[in-house]
């Protein structure tokens, strides 16, 4: 039978029910006495010289407490980048400025120069809008390709040109070119990873607050990291120590990576709030944020795979193109090269892999992180790849990926990193029991007969998950450690509260946590209350992205409750006259081995804090433990996607008729939570493959800034989904054997649905090499006429 509690147990979220009554306290729903609103004045141009700012007609309008520019952050630290990358000549990454309001340039549309803080809010936009800047408009670097031109106009005049970096990895170059001369078949590949839009449902606010009493400054803010925008706010913007900077994250409305960020406007209203002596909030509209939120993917790609002649994969060689954006954001070096280039091995044992990356600078909003991060720009590269090559083989394309799974484990790729377990073989074979695959032909026919396209896309996917460990990290450039920590409390009467690093915002950690310290002292789910978001309460951790709050913070809390258990077996042993090694604890009661002498949990946490009954000794009063986690490897979660579609080859319609996902995640906590969480991750996998695209035209201006024009999926797009997690290798690192699943839908779902257009149109006789995404009705429609 189905567990009801405990690890494995599918509970429902206990945080939906204050989120469906409307109880959910989010940033915007702080307010403190004496706050004033501030409304940012942001670029209209993509590239421009600062010539002046005439905020006098703004300054002596009702409301008006001041107007910020520039000049006011002299002296003031820009926003730091967090991931140093060294490029194939040894040299480090181009980091230009980052200012919180834009000096001498403004870089991008929608780079804020001037900040209005008024007492209403209706005031503060009212005086923006008086604002008068001169700004001489320059021409703009926008396409990579022309931006890395020689005379391309500089997004950084500071630098010689727009590339960041020229980053190269994996087996050396004599090698690879040696296998691609001795290959019997090459495939060749150009692709674009289309530029994405995060939208979560929150849009981004900041709350800063100041007492001057004590100097401590207070930051509420939509954020995924609270104490890790503390140290980089604190420490190197606003030199702020971080005992008088508190970050408080309460309830986030989604954040699918978007708001991993340091952003300027949190460094804005905790320094105006200083400045002001008074509370400032800034609330984005949905306008801002398609203009101030980092934007994620677009790689522009050429990908080839080598083949001997019983077709085994030989060797990969990929050059991609990446865009910074105008400027370095928090995470976005990392992105395409440590987060993306590491994984090119894919599910394949491919001898020989070399990845080279171009960081460009553009006159365009910055790029990093979303969903995936990197993972789904190298699956979508790699499977879009094998597909072709096996149409140009004319082999099964599930054939050709079973031919060169990896199949013995551990599996060191050319590409540094070891994958630690897996059965890709095991996901396989479950996805085609999934999709009827042996009755598709069937489906095909009928399809045919009502003047359709049916076509059938497959695809494998394995990311790293849980960024690990610190020590290699370091040695990659990371500028801080990406372990995790908890701390359990144990209350008097036996309720626990757990004060975790990592941040929840839609990942359900409220629910899952619990059940792991649950099942571990035989508890009730219901006695165990999870604290996060508030760096004056949580211990010091890294936050919730890259699926890694379980693998990381998880197993950070399961070493605390260890603690807590060996605590309270030697406060049993006394109160039972027995030495802690002969107790055991079971359904929350500790017994002596082999007797019936037992006494209950309760009973033990009321004399770890009431010791006179029971002299313990050499043992301290109370039950709180803490305990830090620092992985020694990532999580390796993997998985096989099907998906099915019909194309219109009258409009080049296509209609998703079937998905179907196969995800090896490890050991699940609960099960339901992780459906969830896959069903996310496809909807937004199909939402880049079928509609979303953010696109600027050759001013740098973005053309996709509303709902308008950018094509978010609905339900009506989208079709049941399949979902299954029953193929399990668990991680052996971590103690919990868990691999995360918070990005899988993402990462396997884009190449499942171009695939399946692909094979609808090639087997339909109408030969289509690549579509690149999304695929809406015209691309499809114009590739039918070639």
């Amino acid at each position: 039978m189905p567990k009801d509690h405990g690890i494995g147990a599918s509970q429902k979220r206990r945080e939906d029910v204050r989120f469906l009554t409307g109880a959910g306290q989010y940033t915007d729903d702080i307010n403190v006495y004496g706050q004033t609103y501030c409304v940012f004045v942001r670029s209209d141009v993509a590239h421009g010289k600062i010539v002046s700012i005439d905020a006098s007609a703004a300054e002596a309008m009702p409301g008006v407490l001041r107007v910020f520019t520039g000049k006011d952050f002299e002296g003031v630290g820009g926003l730091p980048c967090g991931w140093l990358i060294t490029d194939k000549n040894g040299d480090p990454m181009k980091e230009p400025g980052h200012p919180v309001l834009a000096t001498g340039k403004v870089r991008h549309v929608g780079d804020p120069y001037a900040a209005v803080v008024a007492e209403t809010l209706q005031e503060a936009r009212d005086a923006a809008e008086a604002i008068v800047a001169d700004i001489e408009e320059l021409d703009p670097a926008v396409d990579m390709k022309a931006a890395l031109a020689s005379g391309a106009p500089l997004v950084h005049d500071e630098l010689s040109d727009n590339l960041c970096y020229d980053w190269q990895f994996g087996t050396d170059t004599e090698t690879v070119d040696a296998a691609f001369a001795a290959a019997a078949h090459v495939t060749t590949l150009e692709l674009v990873n289309n530029r994405l839009v995060a939208n979560p449902m929150e849009p981004r606010v900041a709350l800063g607050d100041y007492a001057r009493a004590n100097d401590d400054s207070t930051l509420y803010t939509t954020s995924q990291n609270p104490h890790v925008i503390r140290l980089l706010m604190g420490a190197f913007v606003l030199g702020i120590p971080e005992h008088k900077l508190k970050v408080v994250a309460p309830d986030v409305g989604g954040g699918f990576g978007t708001k991993i960020f340091h952003y300027a406007e949190e460094a804005f209203v905790t320094f105006a709030a200083r400045k002001l002596n008074r509370p400032v909030k800034w609330t984005s509209t949905r306008s801002e944020a398609f203009m101030s939120d980092a934007h994620g993917r677009d790689h522009v790609t050429k990908i080839e795979l080598a083949l001997d002649a019983d077709n085994n994969f030989t060797a990969i060689r990929t050059d991609t193109l990446a865009n910074m954006g105008a400027y370095l954001s928090t995470f976005s070096s990392s992105i395409p090269t440590w987060l993306h280039g590491t994984l090119m091995a894919g599910n394949y044992r491919t001898p020989a892999v070399q990845v080279n990356v171009k960081a460009v600078f553009t006159n365009t909003v910055p790029v990093d992180a979303y969903r995936g991060a990197g993972r789904p720009e190298a699956t979508f590269q790699l499977e879009r790849l094998v597909d072709k090559a096996a149409r140009e083989l004319g082999v099964d394309p599930v054939a050709l990926r079973r031919q060169n799974f990896i199949t013995s484990f551990p599996y060191a790729t050319p590409v540094a990193v070891e994958y630690d377990t897996g059965n890709y073989v095991a996901t396989m074979d479950k996805l085609e029991e999934m999709i009827d695959r042996k009755g598709f032909e069937a489906r095909r026919e009928e399809s045919k007969a009502r003047g359709k396209l049916r076509g059938l896309g497959v695809n494998c996917y394995i990311e790293a998950c849980g960024i690990a460990p610190s020590n290699l990290v370091g040695q990659l450039g990371a500028r801080a450690g990406l372990y995790d920590a908890a701390t359990v409390r144990v209350n008097a009467t036996g309720s626990i509260s757990v004060m975790v690093g990592a941040h929840s915002h839609g990942q359900g950690h409220e629910t899952a946590f619990p059940q792991v310290v649950a099942e571990m002292l035989g508890i009730d789910e219901s006695m165990i209350d999870i604290v996060h978001g508030d760096t004056s309460k949580i211990p010091f951790g890294m936050g919730t992205y890259g699926s890694r709050s379980l693998a990381v913070c998880g197993s950070a809390m399961v070493r605390a409750t260890e603690k807590i258990i060996n605590k309270a077996k030697k406060i049993a042993g006394h109160m039972l006259e027995a030495s802690d090694a002969d107790i055991e604890l079971k359904d929350g009661q500790f017994t002596v081995a082999g007797t019936d002498k037992s006494v209950a949990w309760g009973d033990v946490t009321l004399a770890a804090y009431v010791p006179h009954n029971y002299p313990l000794e050499d043992i301290e009063p109370g039950l709180e433990e803490t305990a830090f986690y620092d992985p020694s490897n990532f999580t390796y979660p993997s998985g096989a996607y099907a998906c099915e579609v019909e194309v219109d080859p009258e409009t080049g319609r296509v209609e998703i008729l079937d998905f179907a996902a196969a995800d090896d995640f490890g050991n699940v906590v609960n099960p339901m939570i992780v459906e969830g969480q896959v069903h996310g991750g496809i909807a937004q996998g199909v939402g880049q493959a079928m509609l979303e695209s953010c696109i600027y035209d050759e001013n740098g201006q973005l053309l996709s800034a509303s709902y308008m024009d950018y094509a978010m999926p609905r339900a009506e797009d989208l079709p049941f989904f399949k979902v299954d997690h029953s193929c399990v290798t668990p991680c052996t690192h971590n103690p919990l054997g868990v691999k995360g699943c918070g990005e899988a839908g993402a990462i396997g779902s884009p190449p499942a649905v171009v695939n399946a257009v692909l094979d609808a149109l090639n087997v339909g006789g109408i030969k289509v090499d690549h579509i690149d995404m999304p695929l809406s009705p015209h691309r499809v429609w114009a590739a039918m006429q070639g």
